[in-house]
């Protein structure tokens, strides 16, 4: 058996002259390689993504109702319920809609904390005035802003496809 070095590759080369052992040699190199946030509805990243269980508490205090009588609306038994509100279980998607209809508010209000998810500030009031433009203008917005979208995430990736981080 004999080693030897071939452009990177270290070659292993056995008796037998059709076996041989590759073994690449690469530069390690920090990448991110997580998925980016799905598209178009970005989810800002803060510290209140653990929350789920004390918004969960506090909009059913807000609402007046028991654990049990929350438990009983939304088809659970209550220990489970209080281990949803005590954070050491998370519930299914179809107990989160549940409890979405039986406290009256949306998912993401469950979900995400004030202002966690939608448009900055700045932003808010240009989407309160296109919400009331009819149909047709609506597409126009809606084409334009996928289409600066579609630019912008094209030229993140280029960047981490070049070396660079995803920003």
């Amino acid at each position: 058996m004999k080693n030897r070095l071939r452009n990177g590759i270290f070659l292993k080369t056995y008796k037998d002259p059709h076996m041989i052992l590759f073994k690449y040699h690469m530069q390690s190199r920090r990448v991110n390689t997580s998925l980016p946030p799905p598209f178009p509805a970005f989810v800002a990243h803060t510290d209140s993504r653990g929350d789920f269980h004390k918004r969960l508490a506090a909009l059913r205090k807000e609402r007046g109702l028991t654990q049990q009588a929350l438990a009983d609306r939304v088809e659970c038994h209550v220990q489970q319920l209080k281990r949803y509100e005590a954070g050491s279980s998370q519930p299914t998607l179809d107990v989160i809609r549940n409890l979405a209809t039986a406290l009256s508010v949306t998912s993401d209000r469950l979900l995400f904390g004030k202002d966690e998810r939608g448009p900055d500030d700045d932003l808010r009031l240009q989407f309160e005035a296109v919400s009331r433009f009819d149909p047709e203008e609506k597409q126009v917005v809606r084409s334009v802003l996928e289409g600066m979208i579609l630019k912008h995430e094209a030229r993140r990736w280029q960047n981490v496809s070049n070396g660079g981080e995803r920003k």
